[in-house]
Parts: C-alpha cells; structure tokens; sequence
C-alpha cells in the first residue's frame, strides 16, 4: 500500500484539528441543550472544519484496465464504535484495524484482477462510526476521548480510507447512514446525528472529479451497480432484540421491505449487532451481517451473550448479470 493514505493520519493534523474541536466545544456550550441550536453548531463547525484544516490532498488515478467486461467492489465499513475503550480495543486499535481491512481490500482486489479489470469501489459507511457520549448513563466511563474528539477522528480515518482507495481505483463511490450510536441528544431530541456532521466534514474535505458521495437524508440508502442494487440499513430498525442477534425479526423486516416498501433491491446489507452471518429471504436476495472493528465488550458479553470477532465485509459484483461473485468477512483480530 502506498504511504499517501498514512499522510492524512490523525496525527499530520492534530495542531488544526484541536483549534476547530475547541472551537466546537465552545459552540456546544453555548446551544445549552436546545436542540435547533446545537444542530446549527454542529452543522457551522462541519464547515469551518473544512476551511481551517484545508483541501485534501489530490490522488493521481490509476492506470485503467482496457480489458472488455469487469466487476466492481463493494466494501461495508460499519460499527467502529471509534473513542470506545476495552482491554483490547481504543482509537488507535480502531484506526489500525480499519486500515488493515484496507489493506486485505487492495490484496483481494489484486487476486480478481487477475481475471478481469476491478476499476470502481462502492464503500458503505454502515452508520455507529464513533462511540458518543450520551447513548447510556455509565458511556463517559468507557470512552477515550470526547464526542468531538471522535467526529474529526473517524472523519479523518474515512479521508486516509477514500485517499488510499482513490489510488488505487478508478472511481470511488461513497454511500452512508446514520447509526444509533451517532444521535445527537437524548433520543428524538434532535433530527441530526454525528454520523452525518462526520461524512460531511469529509465531503467538504475531499472534492474529487473521481469521488461520487450519495448521502440521502433517509434511514436507509439504495445504491446501484449495474443490474445489482444494494440496501444499506445501520440495523437498529429491527427493533425485536432480546440479548440475541434477532434473525426472525431481521428477515421478517427484510421481507417486508422488499415487498414495495422499499424499492426493488437485490441484497440487504447492515451491521448494528456487531456479528457476521448472512440469511435468504423470499425475495430470492440474501441479508448480510457485517461485523464491528471493535473487540472486548463487557456490553456484547453480557447482554447478547456474544463475543464477536473483529470484522468488516468485502464483496465483488457482477454489474450485467446483476449479483455478487465472490464474498469476503475481513477478519482483523
């Protein structure tokens, strides 16, 4: 892998970064709680974010495979819980792992191009990107750093992500959701979520004639490749959770949504319960669960009675014949 991802890293801006937490903390200060003007807060330093720490830096694009046919990649990155604190997991674990599954990306994606061009990469931003601070009443004991700390952290790890990406495909297309772990506020305080101020200070960020960013304003988002069209859900809609993984209410929800709720998508992907596995529903399609870069949680442990691996998901997709060709879990333990 080439170093300009690490370029970006955390600590190549830390000077300007500090001056626009501080300035973001003031402004959360001054919002006292009311939830227009801490929306308007968090949204205003999104933007100066982008002014004080400058443009990323340009990616001179790779050579394109002039070959006929080809699939393009689809890479889930979703439940970083990014400022959580475990025995074996913390921000820099966190920003190592997400990395690493970066770096399996590039390897796996070299092994297709054996067989036929790989030029594009559609990344899912799954939604619980950063711990918070407010989702339980004992989270400011389990955290590293604050709030604001982990917005411009996990924007940061998204920006070295997207670079190294950029390097090495042709076209890189962005789609996101909001997770539950991201609201802002107590829950339905507030219409805006850290999810989002975090995809937003990297789209002001990073502006590239080969970066697409589809950033809807539902739930849920619906991306396309070719004939294939993906759902992307965080996961918290399944609301049918009993300290398991709830698979009933999950496929019960899939079918439902396929049945034209949502419009016509193949496969349904989501994260949220920190876990790997994968189910068929009526459809024809099939859920997949992707897992959590995070490791060590007592939560996990004693309430859902599961101790997860670290993992992210990498698929490829056949774009004419509208479905995915090979499947990967992206172990980082």
């Amino acid at each position: 892998m080439s170093g300009l991802g690490a370029e970006v890293a955390l600590e190549v801006r830390c000077d300007e970064l500090a001056q626009t937490c501080a300035h973001l903390q003031r402004q959360l200060a001054r919002a006292k709680g009311k939830s227009a003007d801490l929306v308007a807060a968090v949204e205003r330093a999104a933007l100066e974010s982008s002014s004080i720490a400058g443009r990323g830096k340009a990616v001179k694009a790779p050579k394109r495979d002039k070959r006929p046919g080809g699939e393009v990649a689809l890479l889930h990155l979703t439940d970083w819980q990014l400022g959580k604190q475990t025995e074996s997991y913390d921000t820099e674990v966190c920003r190592r792992r997400v990395m690493t599954a970066v770096a399996k990306v590039l390897r796996l994606t070299e092994i297709q191009r054996a067989a036929h061009p790989v030029d594009e990469i559609h990344v899912m931003l799954g939604g619980d990107l950063i711990e918070n601070v407010t989702i339980f009443k004992m989270q400011p004991f389990e955290v590293d750093s604050s709030a604001t700390m982990q917005v411009f952290a996990a924007a940061t790890l998204i920006e070295s992500v997207l670079l190294t990406l950029l390097e090495n495909f042709d076209r890189v297309v962005v789609h996101e959701v909001r997770g539950n772990h991201g609201r802002i506020g107590q829950k339905g305080e507030t219409p805006d979520n850290w999810d989002r101020v975090v995809g937003r200070i990297v789209r002001e960020r990073l502006i590239d004639p080969r970066l697409a960013w589809e950033a809807p304003d539902n739930w849920y988002a619906i991306g396309e490749i070719g004939e294939y069209r993906f759902l992307l859900v965080h996961g918290d809609q399944v609301k049918s959770f009993g300290g398991n993984t709830p698979a009933f209410g999950i496929i019960r929800k899939a079918t439902a949504w396929s049945s034209g709720v949502l419009e016509g998508w193949n496969d349904l992907y989501l994260g949220h319960y920190h876990h790997v596995s994968q189910f068929q529903i009526p459809n024809g399609g099939r859920v997949f669960m992707t897992g959590s870069t995070e490791s060590g949680s007592e939560y996990a442990r004693e309430f859902v009675s599961a101790k997860g691996k670290a993992s992210q998901r990498l698929h490829f997709v056949d774009p004419r014949a509208g479905r995915v060709t090979a499947e990967y879990v992206l172990w980082l333990d």
